[in-house]
């Protein structure tokens, strides 16, 4: 019961609009699948590798380590962001790591599969991560819709300024209303 409570703090909160009921099973079954992969692949059978011929390993760890800091950075950012605080409005929240991508704490997950990857560009694998990356993208789709039922034209108004998963080089000056104009 007390692991429960640890691992659930966020559940009945009404500031937060919900999460996907399989969406955390989900993604632990996918990481196991992904790891046994990548690791037999890359480790015995040696299927489908590719890099070790081409690149340095040293170049490939300091790739792989870049990707990594910047997939913990999300994650880490974006779960202190949204469960740090307890909010007694529910606000649509646009500060830090959530002004550059609508989902950084999934895109942080995402952006561990190639920190791994990069190490030996195991084929088998990233077909696997393509699996991720959908899997992920249906989390963002379920979620905004309960985003959108909960706070309404204001995260209409987050979608239109961010983006959701890839971060855009060149922010958009977006001057519209979502109020129909009156001729």
């Amino acid at each position: 019961m007390e692991k429960e409570k640890i691992f659930k703090k966020h559940e009945g909160r009404k500031d937060l609009a919900g999460e996907h009921a399989f969406g955390d099973i989900g993604q632990i079954i996918l990481l196991a699948i992904f790891l046994t992969v990548w690791i037999t692949d890359s480790f015995f059978i040696k299927f489908s590798i590719l890099t070790s011929d081409y690149f340095s390993i040293y170049i490939r760890i300091s790739l792989a380590m870049i990707v990594l800091i910047i997939a913990i950075y999300l994650a880490k950012q974006g779960l202190t962001i949204v469960f740090a605080e307890v909010r007694e409005k529910p606000i649509v929240i646009q500060k830090s790591v959530f002004s550059i991508v609508r989902h950084p704490i999934y895109l942080g997950a995402i952006l561990f599969y190639p920190s791994l990857l990069i190490l030996s560009f195991s084929l088998s694998a990233t077909i696997v991560w393509a699996a991720v990356i959908i899997f992920y993208f249906c989390l963002c789709k379920h979620e905004e819709k309960l985003l959108l039922e909960t706070y309404g034209q204001d995260y209409e108004k987050y979608k239109l300024e961010t983006p959701m998963l890839i971060p855009r080089v060149i922010k958009r000056n977006i001057k519209c209303s979502l109020k129909p104009r009156k001729h």
